[in-house]
């Protein structure tokens, strides 16, 4: 398209680079244009001077013998231009001006993009060959473009940015040649540049290219009412036309994440615009079309935008369903509470369960779990693994174990095959770039109480950890670090994970370590106003009426400061009005009452309903280092918990929480505290075991995970450390 700019003359005249030019004298110059020579030499003394205050070299690199010759480049050409600008008679005075005025202007705008970062020092003697070149060719009044196309984006853009070349012959040519150029080097930005430049010769092969790689970008893209919009709509690649299609339509989001199977024909616009209209058949035909991507990315077919797909059904599940049964918590009636997913398949419940996992209480998971089973022909539980591919079923087992149902779910199928799931559990664990896959085994480790089927994983991580065919550098400390870890859960092992780990110690939280600079200890307590919330306020307050303690009463919140021992601090807000916001309110005045005075809270206490929980976690001092997470279902937090405050020894439930449990947790964590000793949690934990007497306490108690249990957290900061070290 562009061979008619490229002629024998001008490739010949690029390849000249004259590196050894003698310096020409400088002739006479009018006074008229002294100034202009004089600005042109403090240009390159500002060049010189820009990483030294040396007046003599130019240090664009680390080498001495390049930085001395390309100083003697900068000099000596721009001297030699200065000079050939004077004696060249056939230049009339003012194009004198305008070549002068352009010299100038390449040195500050090399020297502004130099400090900018946008072009290196050493780049300065290719400049000074481009712009001679293409001097040469604009003064034979033929196009630059052979120069702008033979040199980098840094120095085009310098060139072509160049007053004296602004009225170039081809500067359509140059101008799509740098953006082409733009394009290459900024991949991630190429829409952004096509936006601002639409009209280039190659935006159709650019934009066919692009589809394949950021369907999302371009749907935002197609979807503008400019010329960039115009542009990306008439391109007639399939893919681009297809995504362009639907951004055209008001519900395109909604018909987005089938674009897979709609560009390839495979579903029809009818057939979601028929579904759009219902939000059950919506989100059943959301769930087909995951099984049916599940199983193409077995074979490593990833589709179209799909984790467009996932991020909408797991919305869809949420919105839909999730939601509405938690809001029912208080229902008596299951038939009442769960009739919302009464007509749901057990592949759609099984996606309920796995994609609302941060969403769904307690008390919701486990109805939503009994029917999946119960609406199964075939009743044997890797059935349901079977029918989704075993897509997220690492996900489903590591729920599964957290509240208590993985003996209920492995029971379900023979031996044989349980163990081949719980094996491949383990396995592939550093497959993902994240490490969401190993903390799932390690918190789900915690809550297995089958031996055999704790052995099993023992072994397998054992296995794993030696096999040279699988491991990695990031393997081997996945494996290493959970193998030591699920060892340190039997004490006949004598393994101090602190030791052997390098990570803080997590059986004892010493009392030393919660206090400021001035001895105190600070504990904030977040409590709700629904009925619940003001009852247990009442029942938090009535423990500490006793000599040892002083409760001050506040407007928005109560202070319970200890009168003996240890210097405690408890600052607890009022459960006032939910509906009105007013525990909100307050909930934000103490958070910033505690800031203006710089109190720390080391111990945070959250104590409402699960449903509250994200508002505790959103305000959650990064200075803690114990929570304590007092509602149903707190131990699926942790690792927002740990997002916030790394080291933190979390206390939680795995199932139902409750005020007399979590009270008695705080009972006897504040008053060891107030007696100035540390909290050593097996030993608080054998002794809190025989608190709680009746059947019922026990069970709720037993669903309490202590600090020294949260192996996922314990894994998260062992693996952390390991990574610091290397």
């Amino acid at each position: 398209m562009i061979r008619q700019y490229f002629t024998l003359t001008m490739l010949i005249l690029l390849s000249i680079k004259i590196t050894a030019q003698e310096e020409i004298p400088m002739p006479r110059v009018p006074a008229m244009r002294q100034l202009f020579h004089i600005n042109i030499d403090n240009a390159k003394q500002k060049i010189i001077r820009l990483n030294t205050t040396n007046d003599s070299v130019f240090n664009a690199t680390t080498d001495s013998a390049t930085n001395y010759r390309l100083t003697k480049i900068l000099k000596v050409h721009v001297n030699n231009l200065q000079a050939n600008v004077e004696l060249d008679s056939t230049l009339t005075e003012s194009d004198k001006f305008i070549w002068l005025r352009a010299i100038e202007n390449l040195l500050n705008d090399y020297a502004y993009d130099y400090k900018a970062g946008k072009v290196k020092g050493r780049q300065i003697a290719d400049l000074i060959y481009a712009f001679e070149n293409a001097m040469e060719l604009k003064k034979k009044l033929s196009s630059i473009s052979p120069v702008i196309i033979a040199n980098p984006l840094e120095i085009s853009n310098l060139l072509f940015n160049n007053p004296a070349f602004a009225n170039d012959i081809d500067y359509k040519v140059c101008r799509d040649n740098l953006v082409l150029k733009m394009c290459q080097q900024q991949p991630d930005n190429i829409l952004r540049i096509l936006n601002i430049y639409p009209n280039v010769y190659f935006v159709d092969s650019i934009l066919s290219a692009f589809a394949y790689r950021n369907q999302e970008n371009l749907y935002n893209f197609a979807s503008s009412s400019n010329e960039f919009g115009d542009s990306i709509r008439s391109c007639q690649d399939p893919l681009v036309k297809t995504i362009s299609l639907l951004a055209k339509k008001n519900t395109g989001r909604m018909f987005f994440p089938f674009l897979d199977l709609l560009y390839k024909g495979d579903i029809s616009m009818d057939t979601i615009a028929n579904a759009i209209e219902n939000d059950e058949a919506y989100y059943k035909l959301l769930v087909k079309t995951e099984i049916g991507y599940a199983e193409r990315m077995l074979s490593r077919d990833t589709p179209l935008v799909y984790k467009t797909l996932v991020e909408k059904l797991r919305g869809k599940a949420v919105d839909v369903y999730i939601d509405e049964i938690n809001a029912l918590h208080d229902e008596k009636s299951e038939i009442v509470r769960f009739k919302k997913i009464d007509n749901l398949n057990p592949a759609e419940l099984y996606y309920l369960c796995v994609l609302g996992e941060e969403e769904i209480y307690t008390s919701s998971y486990l109805g939503v779990y009994k029917r999946i089973f119960e609406r199964m022909l075939v009743k044997r539980s890797d059935a349901i693994l079977d029918r989704v591919h075993y897509d997220y079923y690492k996900k489903f087992i590591k729920m599964a174990a957290a509240y208590n149902q993985l003996d209920d779910f492995l029971s379900r199928m023979d031996t044989t095959t349980s163990n081949d799931i719980m094996r491949n559990f383990v396995t592939n664990l550093a497959a993902k770039n994240t490490l969401e896959d190993a903390v799932d085994v390690a918190d789900s480790y915690a809550s297995i109480t089958n031996k055999k089927i704790k052995n099993l994983i023992l072994d397998q991580v054992q296995k794993n950890l030696f096999d040279d065919t699988l491991i990695t550098k990031r393997a081997e400390t996945i494996y290493r670090l959970l193998y030591t870890i699920f060892l340190s859960m039997d004490t006949i092992n004598h393994i101090d994970l602190t030791k052997q780990l390098g990570i803080n110690p997590i059986f004892i939280m010493p009392n030393k370590l919660l206090q400021d600079t001035s001895g105190r200890i600070i504990i904030q307590q977040f409590f709700y106003g629904d009925k619940d919330g003001k009852t247990v306020f009442e029942a938090f307050l009535n423990n500490f009426r006793n000599p040892n303690w002083k409760i001050i009463q506040e407007d928005e919140w109560v202070e319970v400061k200890s009168l003996k021992g240890a210097k405690i601090f408890i600052y607890a807000n009022k459960p006032l009005d939910a509906e009105k916001d007013l525990d909100a309110a307050a909930q934000k005045d103490l958070v910033n009452y505690l800031d203006s005075l710089q109190l720390r809270p080391t111990v945070v206490i959250h104590r409402g309903h699960s449903y509250y929980l994200r508002y505790t976690i959103e305000q959650l001092a990064p200075s803690a280092k114990i929570v304590l997470l007092g509602s149903c279902g707190g131990y699926q937090s942790l690792n927002k918990v740990l997002q916030i405050c790394p080291q933190a020894h979390i206390i939680s439930s795995k199932q139902v929480g409750t005020g007399v449990i979590n009270q008695g947790l705080i009972n006897v964590i504040t008053e060891q505290l107030r007696l100035g000793k540390d909290l050593d949690w097996p030993l608080l934990w054998k002794g809190l075991s025989t608190k709680f007497s009746t059947a019922e306490e026990k069970e709720k108690f037993n669903d309490y995970i202590p600090p020294h249990k949260n192996l996922g957290a314990i894994f998260i900061m062992a693996y952390e450390k390991a990574i610091a070290k290397n």
